[in-house]
């Protein structure tokens, strides 16, 4: 059974001052006899949400097998005050967190999807191009709405970022996961790959380092999202000085990438395209780094309500997850001081109700 609870602060996004109850792990704003005080002042946002993160890779790219090392990683995002997790890909069957109520949601995209060895090794079901549209709708079945392809990875025979499926085989895998009621995203960090999957009708691309003005045109016109991973973009450096020796070419394109890392993200906000705020969290990036990520993306010229909302309502809208809502399930964050002027106070969570439960 769940407490009932009494909170009462500024709701975010309206900014208005109101009093929550919660009973039955549910927000109500009908007064709630006996209910327990738990929060009183303060800015009360929607859960956040890393709308980018992998659950299930450790450590260099290796799968974390344990069920107490898969707690960890959620419950380090937790204490960030990340209530919701899209997980973009894992080598590992997560689903057994799923019954534990401490947890942050966890929105799967099952398996990335990778031409043979264009892939972190381990990572992807590498497949040839006739078997994508069978095996991504595999995924679909076996996800929570999502679908994670590979785009483009380095190729070596080229030396340099390449795209990894033929433009006919994505419209038709795209094609059979719409049918089977979810989205497709995907992993790009270059250029090339970018107009076959738009074009294909691709509902979110990943990172998107590679992003033209005419590319970013044409996904604010079918309402295309991206989620930059800027803390991850900003590896890019090291990224071209380990690749340098074998691969100068590489090198060379993943340094101008990072380069224009933020003039790509202003510009896509700018034309109206949805921006999502996501980590890259598992593998090299640590998890519960959603505040860094939020205040990358105010730094390349998102405004501080609008890199906040990447975040939080906006993200919980885009993933059919509800905000502070009548009868929506109680997952919010209580802060302080108003985070839409002062983004340093996402890393001081107040306090954390999740499932309605009062939790950390």
């Amino acid at each position: 059974m769940t407490p009932d609870l009494h909170l009462s602060g500024v709701v975010l996004p309206d900014g208005e001052h109101r009093d929550l109850w919660v009973t039955g792990g549910r927000i109500t704003h009908e007064p709630v006899a006996g209910a327990e005080t738990v929060s009183r002042g303060g800015f009360l946002l929607p859960g956040l949400v890393d709308a980018h993160c992998h659950v299930g890779i450790g450590r260099g790219g290796h799968p974390v097998t344990d069920v107490e090392g898969l707690r960890a990683q959620a419950l380090t995002e937790r204490a960030a005050g990340v209530l919701a997790l899209r997980d973009c890909g894992s080598p590992v069957d997560t689903r057994v967190l799923d019954g534990d109520p401490d947890l942050p949601r966890i929105i799967r995209a099952g398996r990335h999807l990778a031409a043979p060895r264009r892939y972190i090794p381990g990572l992807a079901i590498e497949l040839e191009p006739a078997d994508l549209v069978a095996e991504a709708v595999v995924q679909a079945r076996r996800g929570d709405g999502w679908v994670k392809l590979v785009g483009d990875w380095i190729d070596r025979g080229v030396g340099d970022l390449a795209p990894e499926w033929p433009a006919e085989v994505l419209g038709d895998a795209i094609a059979a996961v719409h049918a089977a009621g979810a989205r497709v995203t995907a992993h790009t960090f270059g250029s090339d790959a970018l107009p076959g999957l738009i074009a294909a009708g691709i509902d979110c691309i990943e990172h998107g380092t590679g992003l033209t003005e005419e590319l970013i045109g044409e996904m604010a016109a079918r309402g295309t999202a991206v989620v930059p991973t800027l803390v991850n973009v900003a590896n890019f450096p090291g990224f071209a000085a380990a690749g340098e020796r074998r691969f100068p070419a590489y090198a060379s394109t993943i340094r101008r990438l990072y380069a224009n890392s933020g003039a790509v993200v202003r510009a896509a906000y700018e034309a109206g395209v949805p921006v999502f705020a996501g980590t890259d969290a598992g593998g090299g990036i640590d998890h519960g780094v959603i505040a860094a990520e939020v205040r990358a993306l105010h730094g390349a010229g998102l405004p501080a309500e609008a890199a906040l909302a990447a975040a939080s309502w906006a993200a919980r809208e885009w993933l059919g997850l509800p905000g502070i809502e009548e009868g929506a399930p109680a997952d919010l964050v209580v802060y302080e001081t108003d985070p839409r002027r002062d983004l340093d106070v996402l890393q001081r969570p107040q306090r954390l109700l999740l499932r309605g439960r009062v939790v950390g």
